[in-house]
């Protein structure tokens, strides 16, 4: 199976000549000017009753996403991680 084959999404086999493959969509969105970005902030518990912060709704690149992650956990000083486009912080 080579990457191309890896990506195509949601077909176990199809006898349609005329069939359209779905592929992931790996393409990133530009990432918005801080004023743009519309930024929600949410206090969650977590399992074991532990609070964190959850940050959503950033637009952008996976590596700017997880720069703002790492300065908000210095500027907080506190651990957190950066985990499906959420910035989690405790």
């Amino acid at each position: 199976m080579s990457k191309k084959d890896k990506k195509i999404i949601n077909v176990v086999y199809s006898t349609n000549p005329n069939f359209k493959f779905e592929t992931e969509n790996t393409d990133e969105d530009e990432t918005k000017d801080p004023l743009n970005q519309d930024l929600r902030i949410f206090l969650d518990r977590l399992g074991g009753g532990k609070v964190v912060t959850r940050i959503t709704g950033f637009v952008g690149k996976t590596g700017d996403i997880e720069a703002l992650g790492k300065l908000l956990k210095q500027k907080c000083g506190g651990g957190g991680t950066v985990k499906d486009r959420n910035i989690l912080i405790q």
